[in-house]
């Protein structure tokens, strides 16, 4: 019971970390960014789906003269709602547009801090099989003949990983087709 009560706190800490580190990406939105964010949440909603088809249909049936005394103002094929529907869905898309470039940036930081937090785990875990293998020596168990410890002992090479890695990034970027160059 003792060491649920210990872990607890430990995990509430972790979840404060990200939640603020959340609230500080938040906190750092522009004005545009805010109101794509609202625009994202509120009209990716079933209710604005719901809306618009209510919409739609009230403008296709009073504009087909099925409500008697209303006079149609907009008649088949309904051009000023082409233009008003068309100029919804531009307007719509630049904000998610704007959110998803967000969220990207966003994921592009957390994959950031993750890759560090991997780092940092990989040479500390390095530095514990180490110690592990020195205390097994000293208790006489012989690890000379561990070809896998030997190579776990061994420090990631972090420049040869990137070197690898802009290799692979420009053999992906070869094999893409050929688009203009910005």
């Amino acid at each position: 019971m003792t060491r649920h009560r210990l872990r607890r706190p430990a995990h509430r800490a972790d979840q404060r970390i990200v939640q603020s580190f959340k609230a500080r990406i938040d906190a750092q939105r522009t004005l545009p960014e805010k109101i794509a964010d609202w625009m994202s949440r509120a009209f990716g909603s079933n209710t604005f789906l719901v809306a618009n088809l209510v919409w739609f249909a009230i403008w296709g049936l009073w504009n087909e003269h099925v409500f008697p005394g209303l006079d149609p103002f907009d008649p088949y094929p309904f051009g000023l709602l082409t233009m008003i529907v068309s100029l919804e869905a531009i307007i719509l898309s630049i904000f998610v547009l704007i959110a998803q470039h967000r969220s990207e940036r966003i994921s592009e930081l957390r994959a950031e801090t993750d890759l560090q937090v991997n780092l940092i785990t990989e040479q500390e875990l390095t530095k514990l099989l180490s110690i592990v293998s020195r205390i097994a020596e000293k208790q006489g168990i012989d690890l000379s003949s561990d070809q896998e410890l030997k190579k776990m002992l061994t420090p990631t090479n972090v420049e040869k990983l990137e070197q690898v890695l802009d290799r692979q990034i420009g053999e992906h970027k070869l094999l893409q087709p050929d688009r203009p160059h910005d």
